[in-house]
């Protein structure tokens, strides 16, 4: 067994394991002596037995036993239950609960009291079991599985504490393939995926480009860690302008609300924090850098940025720009605003296809009605519009 184990690699590699990827050398053992215990029920065991293995980390040495568990011949069936554990047997009630005989696996406690004086139910008996000759191989074999698998913990446990730690942030990589509609990004250590949901309908990626995301789920699946990765997100726009913006990211200037038809128009409401500084200017910068910044990054997406106000009606009157509103009633019980404008400006009110309006709607919450002053003709939009609808309403004179 020793000629195929070499004791000195496997023990340079677990103490690797514990130095750079915080496995305790312990577990490791531990794991290669349950693995091996299983590798030789595998191989000679019988059906039932429980195999046990202590191996010497120094001489390479296993020793195997086979364990019996005490029960009491009042136990009986626990059905579909053949490899109860000492602790079932323990907590077992002799009255309701039954334990499936197996003599490969129990012993009956007159029995073991001939080996035992004192045993009791629950107690493992430990014979010794043979050690076979050409079990080096599967050994050495066992311990490298054991060694692969623990190092993919790793890896896994790894990659969950960095990208854990990114969730909610924006991150980058390389276009590993477009398949089905799924982006698929090479990150390094992990893949990426953006489903077509989450994409930027007007974009198209190939195979090599670079390319930013926010990250807006990490999960563990049998193939690896997949990071669920979104270029539509409200919350990526938010990232870019923080990015781009110290004001945001030192809280001066907060982005209250977004609404937005990704690649195509957004709406950003913001406040300062500071009466000394202008949110909406901070958020456009000198010269309109910071915006344009953010725009070419979305694929020319218009951005619209007002300034929040906790009263409603001004809130309303912002979002609609940059359209001028003339006058405005809320109707508190419906949740509804009614808009007027001047004929000129209302087709801008509305926006192409209702845009404007709609996103004016979500962005407050508010249902939004739109009418010229002396037209019959009112646009509707609310926060959950797919369209906007246009109506024939009296007008109130």
């Amino acid at each position: 067994m020793n000629n195929m184990f070499d004791l000195k690699v496997i023990n340079a590699v677990v103490a690797q394991l514990e130095e750079e990827r915080g496995i305790p050398k312990d577990k490791t053992w531990e794991a290669i002596a349950m693995a091996m215990a299983t590798a030789y029920k595998k191989e000679y065991g019988k059906k039932g037995q429980i195999v046990r293995a202590s191996f010497d980390q120094n001489s390479g040495a296993t020793e195997f036993w086979q364990v019996k568990i005490v029960v009491d011949r009042n136990q009986v069936i626990m059905d579909g239950d053949e490899d109860a554990t000492h602790e079932d047997i323990k907590d077992a009630n002799v009255d309701d609960i039954k334990i499936r005989f197996n003599p490969e696996q129990h012993m009956l406690i007159e029995d073991a009291r001939r080996i035992k004086k004192d045993a009791v139910v629950g107690d493992e008996l430990v014979f010794p079991l043979e050690t076979k000759a050409d079990f080096g191989r599967i050994a050495a074999q066992t311990a490298k599985q054991i060694i692969i698998q623990k190092i993919r913990e790793a890896e896994k446990v790894s990659v969950m504490g960095e990208y854990g730690q990114k969730e909610g942030e924006i991150v980058a990589g390389t276009v590993e393939r477009v398949e089905r509609g799924m982006v698929h990004i090479d990150m390094g250590r992990a893949v990426g995926l953006i489903p077509y949901e989450e994409q930027i309908p007007s974009e198209r990626w190939k195979t090599g480009d670079r390319i930013r995301a926010y990250l807006y789920a990490v999960e563990e699946t049998p193939r690896g860690i997949v990071l669920k990765l979104s270029r539509s997100h409200p919350k990526f726009l938010a990232k870019l302008f923080e990015t781009e913006t110290p004001e945001i990211a030192n809280g001066i200037v907060e982005i209250k609300a977004i609404a937005r038809e990704a690649g195509s128009r957004s709406k950003i409401a913001v406040i300062s924090h500071d009466n000394h500084i202008d949110p909406i200017g901070s958020m456009v910068g000198q010269r309109g850098v910071r915006v344009s910044t953010v725009t070419s990054e979305l694929s020319g997406e218009k951005i619209d940025i007002v300034e929040w106000n906790e009263d409603p009606a001004l809130f309303i009157e912002e979002s609609l720009s940059p359209a001028e509103v003339i006058s405005l009633e809320l109707d508190e019980k419906e949740h509804r605003a009614i808009v007027t404008v001047t004929e000129e400006e209302q087709s801008l009110a509305i926006g192409k296809g209702g845009q404007n309006v709609r996103l004016a709607a979500k962005l407050t919450g508010w249902k939004i009605d739109i009418k010229s002053s002396g037209s019959k003709n009112v646009a509707e939009a609310d926060a959950d519009a797919e369209e906007v609808k246009e109506i024939e309403r009296p007008v109130k004179e």
